[in-house]
């Protein structure tokens, strides 16, 4: 799913808002449950939302291609090769919470000089729900990655807003670390990364 989608859910006595930066999940307000899928994610027949379509184990593209978030050794917390993370732009994942419900938007940006990569919750601190990369990277200028809303300037560190409706303000970490050439969520607050 290229672009986020806004899921509201209400009860009696509660409203709950999310982006969603998948194409499929749970979104919950008090005792109810929101399950919703798009653009045909899960199998055909709907009994098993686990098993795609033509009999694959649901972690693969239609090109072959690993889309689960794990790695060739089956880790749940591996993000993306090294190389993938780009130091002009951004690429989007999905952390997961230990209950598997709720996923946290995330983007990772290497920086060109040192090679660290850094990671943040896709949202603007100006306004939470809009993502800085809304699926295409969020664009970089001057080592700087800038939102595509209202023009806000954060650093690649620390991700501190230097310019914009939020100066002062800093993007909310994820927790992230390389090793063996590859990217791994290390962050409690998550259990698992699922591609955006």
């Amino acid at each position: 799913m290229d672009d986020p989608a806004r899921v509201t859910v209400e009860s009696d006595d509660e409203t709950t808002r999310e982006t969603v930066y998948d194409s499929e999940g749970e979104v919950e307000a008090g005792g109810a449950t929101f399950r919703f899928s798009v653009g045909g994610a899960g199998d055909s027949d709907g009994d098993d939302p686990g098993e795609a379509a033509g009999g694959d184990d649901g972690n693969a593209d239609g090109n072959g291609n690993d889309v689960d978030g794990d790695d060739a050794d089956g880790d749940p917390l591996f993000v993306a090769p090294l190389e993938e993370v780009p130091t002009d732009s951004t690429i989007r994942r999905t952390a997961m919470r230990p209950d598997g419900r709720r996923g946290v938007g995330f983007i990772l940006r290497r920086d060109a000089d040192s090679g660290e990569v850094f990671a943040w919750r896709n949202s603007c601190p100006h306004k939470p729900e809009v993502p800085l990369d809304p699926g295409r990277g969020a664009r970089v200028d001057g080592g700087e990655i800038v939102c595509h809303e209202h023009g806000a300037r954060f650093e690649c560190g620390d991700g501190l807003c230097t310019w914009g409706p939020c100066v002062g303000e800093e993007l909310d970490p994820v927790g992230v670390e390389v090793r063996d050439g590859a990217v791994y969520l290390d962050d409690e607050r998550f259990a698992s990364v699922r591609p955006r």
